[in-house]
Formats: C-alpha cells, sequence, structure tokens
C-alpha cells in the first residue's frame, strides 16, 4: 500500500477529519514545490519512524501532490490545489447567460475536458496491463467530452433553436434546467472516463496494508462514490448562485441597479465552487473501504481483517 494511501487509511475515515486535511491540502502555494521536494515529502510520510510532529507540511505535500495509489509526482495542472484556480474561470464561464451557442459550446468543451483530464489522472490503475494510455481510451474520453460539451449547452441550443422570448421560459433554461444538468453531466464525466475500472477491477487491501488481490466490485464502488461526489460538487455549485440570483432580482435594489446581477453571480459561483471542493473531496475516503463479503469469493478466503481498502481517486 503506498504511503499516501496508508496516510489516509491511518487519520481519514471521518468526514470532518478529511475535511480538515483537505482545507490545507488545497492550499495553492503548494504548487511552487519542485518534483524533488514532493518525492522527498512523499519517502519521508513513508518512514513513520522519521516522522514527528513538525513534519505536517511534508505530509501536505506528499498528499496533495503525488499520487496515492502509485506515489508519482502528478502533473501540475492537475494536482488537487490547482482544481480551483483551474475550473473557477471555466465553470463561471459556462454558467453565464451565453448570447450564442457557439460561446456555451466553447465553454463547456473547457470545462468538460479539464474534469475528464483531471479524473483520468486520478484514475485507479492498478489493474490496467498497459502502461500508456490506449487509443481505446483515448477515443472513451473524446466521446465522453463531446457528448457532455453538446448536452451542457442544451438551455442555450434551446433558447436560439425553439426561438423562446419568454422571460419565464429563458428564466428556467438559464438557472433552473443547469441545476440538473450540470450534476448530470459531472457525474457521466466521471462514470465514463474510468469506467475501465469497473470491468478489471482494482487493487484491493486487507486491514494491514498486504495486495489481496483485484476486485471489480471495489473498482464499481470506487468510480461510483467518485462519481457522485463530483456531481453534489457541480449541482450545489450550479444551484445556488442561480436560486439566489433569482431571489434578488425580486428585491427593488437590484432591479433598479440590474448591472449589479452579473458580478454578484460570478462572485457567488466562485465562492461556492471554492466551500464546496474540499466538501466533495471529503465526502468519501480516498482510502476507500468495502466489507469483504462484498468482494469476489476468491478474494474472501486470502483478506485478513473484515474490512478491505482500496484507492477510491479523486
Amino acid at each position: 500500500m503506498d504511503a499516501n494511501l496508508l496516510q489516509w487509511k491511518n487519520q481519514g475515515q471521518s468526514f470532518l477529519s478529511r475535511l480538515r486535511t483537505w482545507v490545507y491540502l488545497l492550499d495553492p502555494s503548494l504548487l511552487l514545490s519542485s518534483d524533488a521536494e514532493i518525492l522527498k515529502a512523499h519517502s519521508l510520510i513513508g518512514s513513520p519512524e522519521k516522522l514527528d510532529e513538525k513534519d505536517d507540511v511534508s505530509v501536505n505535500l506528499s498528499l496533495s501532490s503525488s499520487h496515492p495509489g502509485t506515489g508519482a509526482v502528478l502533473p501540475l495542472l492537475f494536482r488537487p490545489p490547482a482544481y480551483l484556480p483551474i475550473s473557477g474561470p471555466l465553470v463561471v464561464g459556462s454558467l453565464l447567460p451565453h448570447s450564442g451557442v457557439k460561446a456555451a459550446l466553447f465553454w463547456q468543451f473547457l470545462l468538460q475536458s479539464y474534469n475528464a483530464a483531471f479524473s483520468y489522472v486520478h484514475r485507479n490503475s492498478s489493474a490496467e496491463k498497459e502502461k500508456k494510455t490506449s487509443l481505446k481510451q483515448l477515443l472513451l474520453m473524446a466521446g465522453t467530452v463531446s457528448y457532455t460539451m453538446c448536452a451542457g449547452a442544451l438551455p442555450q441550443l434551446l433558447i436560439d433553436r425553439l426561438h423562446i422570448r419568454s422571460s419565464a421560459l429563458q428564466t428556467f433554461c438559464r438557472s433552473i434546467l443547469p441545476i440538473p444538468l450540470s450534476a448530470a453531466l459531472a457525474f457521466f464525466n466521471v462514470f465514463t472516463v474510468r469506467h475501465q475500472e469497473t470491468e478489471t477491477g482494482i487493487q484491493v487491501f486487507d486491514c494491514n496494508g498486504n495486495p489481496a488481490g483485484v476486485s471489480k466490485a471495489a473498482g464499481s464502488k470506487a468510480v461510483w462514490e467518485t462519481a457522485l461526489s463530483r456531481a453534489v460538487l457541480f449541482g450545489t455549485t450550479a444551484a445556488v448562485p442561480n436560486l439566489l440570483a433569482l431571489f434578488l432580482q425580486r428585491r427593488s435594489f437590484f432591479q433598479r441597479n440590474s448591472l449589479l446581477m452579473a458580478p454578484c453571480r460570478h462572485i457567488g459561483v466562485a465562492l461556492v465552487l471554492g466551500s464546496m471542493i474540499p466538501v466533495s473531496f471529503s465526502l468519501f475516503s480516498p482510502a476507500g473501504t468495502i466489507n469483504r463479503d462484498r468482494v469476489e469469493k476468491e478474494l474472501q478466503a486470502g483478506a485478513s481483517g473484515q474490512t478491505l481498502f482500496y484507492h477510491r481517486g479523486l
């Protein structure tokens, strides 16, 4: 079991402890560390006897910048501390009331491409035979991005193609429809990009950290939990600012100063997204658990303990 995964197993099994940890791990200043510093931090937490209370910085650096399944240094743009700085403008742009379909497709393409790549980088690849990305996986990711891009632009497409002029219908398309749509597309994006894990399975470990085999049941649980956490993130990010904007539009102050609505909406999206990222990442532990009775029978006999652990991904 990798040192990062072991750290999550020992200290991250409650929601509040994970939330507290993720608040520190999402610090953008961690992006300034070099690969050598990250590898050194990772090796340090792999030697508990050398670790003391003053090494919290090393723990945070390792957990935020190296893969919990392989220990490899994560690409800079896809490390958790980079998620808000990069996805924030993309989410704000995707939720704008666009004037045309092309603009909506453009912002959806950027957002869905980044989310697909982020999910792929943080996948569990323990059962993959090929180290390089296969053509099948590339085609699957391209199809996922294409579908979610078009589906994400559906509200603007309906307005343009159906020539909707009613303010009530426009409000529904721009403010209400994006809420379930954002959650559903976020779930679909993760589920399809990481679908291979449900087919090939992922490595599971017993309570002592020893490999117990490859389980498809654990792979399905890992993908489902990650997709659900991403749906909560984007569904909430779309819901709170949009519903708040609908409420503020009815206030006399904003009716007199309508130009203030746009910046308030953008700031609201950024604040909710920033608040929900650590919550979403904390919903399920990166060191996922599954009851031994739920995995394949051939794995049950050789595993010690009632609970098996696996790298859930992010």
